[in-house]
């Protein structure tokens, strides 16, 4: 019955050099295809061992659904209503806009509508914890008003994270394993890549550079609760049966049907799909809403240094499917999916590996077209307007942490937080990061050194978030440089 599906993996693994992958496929309550390909470890350290069906695998955002239903149960209990504000549970919780923090509530958490955008440099270092970066958001700029828009945040499933701590007086990895994952008969997982790393059966990530797969660093998310969880296919199939079962397990209500139903309600509009099959896309509760060729699906797609998820059920074809992959995400594990959901539904099924190659090799192409117009971008000729030791110093931002800048014999360095290494001198006053695409790195990103009317270099602005004015650092009293 799949042996086109499994042709399927095996093409698109090669052609979108996927070192290994895990797949499962639910159908009416059972579990009727559940396999490893491939390696968990291309780089040989491991013997090149095989993806089981039991290999852990960083499971990336999959992680919020868990913690959409975790709040959920405390719901069920009395002890939480979706639309409490987030401050009645944790008092000291702040935003940057004053309106923001006393409104904001549980749901605006789950549903991403905080006004916050992603802000994700404060967390991907990964040096600190839910608790130490907490305090930090009150810092962080918002680009939206509160409940304006969608705009997906980990951060925000941080705090989420939190308030289920509040209110149960657990940490969330034990309740989340307590409520939910050993009612689920989960066998081996964990919560951290120190874990993952120790792991004995389990995959290693990889990275494309220059369209060829490479392995890359074990990097953490200390965003626990917004996607640190790591999981075999063979546990995670048993989540996607949970949800295609309306929160039960084993016949036992474990959730209730109105939570999971908050869970898969399109709360707020995400976009619109490219593709004529999907269409409109909403997120619920941890949870993608969308369609394919008319059936409703709810999903949550996963992606890290290195690594590539998706889990999709189907409730009307009462079908589920869950990829895995140790590879930077890639549109494989959607074209798995629908090769499944168009088998299910007995349609004739879309070639999307004839439609998504072709764009493949178009966007290995123009990432090159794309390097060669910032070059162009870069005016030729130009000094620094100040000699070199002037803009060393420690520069800070309240949120992202002090920078620290060097003078080195070759010219300029920076250290910021997990983070150090050359500056290049892109053109003026701008400064550039090294490019390490094998890393987490914050690749050649452009610092500008700035100055006071004295002509004192005393503060450095750059583009940590895109969706906001560039973040400015400014210059800590009392290092070189500074007034005095």
């Amino acid at each position: 019955m799949w042996s086109d599906l499994e042709r399927l993996v095996e093409a698109s693994m090669q052609e979108w050099k996927i070192p290994g992958l895990a797949l499962a496929v639910i159908r009416d309550g059972e579990v009727v295809l559940q396999q490893g390909y491939g390696v968990r470890d291309m780089s040989g350290m491991s013997g090149m061992e095989p993806v089981t069906p039991d290999t852990q695998f960083l499971l990336c955002s999959i992680t919020k659904s868990f913690t959409a239903a975790g709040l959920g149960l405390l719901v069920d209990e009395g002890k939480l209503e979706w639309n409490r504000p987030v401050r009645e549970v944790i008092p000291e919780f702040r935003l940057h806009d004053a309106l923001a923090t006393e409104r904001l509530t549980v749901r605006d958490l789950l549903c991403h509508r905080s006004g916050l955008p992603r802000h994700d440099w404060l967390h991907m270092p990964g040096d600190l914890g839910g608790a130490q970066m907490m305090p930090l958001l009150r810092h962080l700029a918002p680009s939206r008003e509160l409940r304006d828009t969608f705009q997906y945040s980990n951060l925000g499933y941080m705090v989420a994270g939190m308030v289920t701590e509040r209110i149960s007086g657990r940490s969330w990895e034990d309740f989340t394993t307590e409520r939910l994952l050993a009612p689920l008969g989960f066998n081996d997982f964990g919560f951290t890549i120190e874990a993952l790393a120790a792991a004995g059966n389990a995959a290693r990530p990889h990275v494309i550079v220059s369209d060829e797969c490479t392995p890359s660093p074990l990097w953490p998310i200390r965003t626990t609760a917004g996607g640190g969880m790591n999981v075999s296919v063979a546990d995670i199939a048993k989540w996607a049966r949970f949800l295609l079962d309306d929160g039960k397990v084993n016949g036992r209500q474990l959730l209730s049907a109105k939570s999971l139903r908050e869970m898969c309600t399109p709360h707020v509009h995400m976009g619109r799909s490219e593709h004529a099959e999907i269409g409109d896309s909403h997120y619920g509760f941890g949870l993608f809403c969308e369609n394919y060729r008319g059936d409703r699906t709810f999903s949550h797609s996963g992606s890290w240094l290195g690594w590539g998820t998706l889990m999709t059920v189907m409730p009307e074809r009462h079908t589920g499917v869950v990829v895995l992959t140790n590879r930077a995400p890639s549109v494989v594990t959607s074209m798995l999916t629908y090769a499944v959901f168009d088998q299910v539904s007995g349609r004739e099924p879309v070639d999307w590996f004839a439609r998504l190659m072709p764009k493949r090799r178009e966007f290995i192409g123009q990432q090159k077209k794309e390097r060669a117009a910032r070059e162009d971008k870069r005016r030729s000729g130009t000094q620094p307007s100040h000699a070199l030791d002037e803009y060393a110093g420690v520069y800070a931002h309240p949120a992202y942490g002090p920078i620290e800048i060097t003078r080195e014999a070759e010219g300029l360095a920076w250290r910021w937080r997990t983070f150090s290494g050359p500056l290049a001198h892109w053109h003026y006053d701008v400064f550039t990061t090294p490019y390490r695409p094998v890393e987490f790195h914050p690749d050649e990103l452009a610092l500008s050194f700035l100055y006071d009317r004295e002509g004192r270099i005393d503060r450095i602005a750059a583009p940590f978030e895109p969706a906001v004015a560039d973040i400015v650092f400014q210059r800590v009293e009392g290092t070189p440089g500074a007034r005095t």
